[in-house]
């Protein structure tokens, strides 16, 4: 993701009979370049009041879906993921579906009512 270039300035061939003192200070310099990658996934739940009453802790899954080069999956509990939601909230998850990576991400989860006039937003988290 990043990529770092390097110069550094070598002493010429006649700088071995220079004194010290009189030979030029090295000079280095360095980039870090970071990609930021946009993207965006519509998972649609049609017949969601039939979800409800599933279970705590049993859940929806959307397709995997890549963005910036990595799988991703969004994970939907109707009841809630565990005990304390009291059945009372929904849950909702991002997951990273590729195996073997360290990625930061920053995502926004929001909901779209019926109409799909209004949004709330969810949960934005880093």
């Amino acid at each position: 993701m990043g990529k770092i270039l390097r110069e550094t300035a070598k002493p010429s061939a006649n700088s071995s009979s220079a004194s010290p003192s009189s030979a030029a200070p090295a000079t280095t310099s360095s980039t870090s370049v970071t990609e930021t990658v946009r993207g965006s996934h519509q998972f649609k739940i049609t017949g969601y009041s039939l979800s409800k009453g599933i279970g705590i802790g049993k859940y929806m899954a959307s397709d995997v879906f890549s963005v910036g080069g990595y799988d991703w999956a969004i994970y939907f509990y109707p009841d809630g993921k565990s005990v304390e939601d009291n059945a009372t909230y929904v849950s909702l998850f991002i997951a990273l579906a590729s195996d073997g990576t360290d990625v930061r991400a920053l995502f926004e989860l929001t909901l779209l009512d019926q109409s799909g006039k209004e949004r709330h937003k969810v949960h934005s988290h880093f």
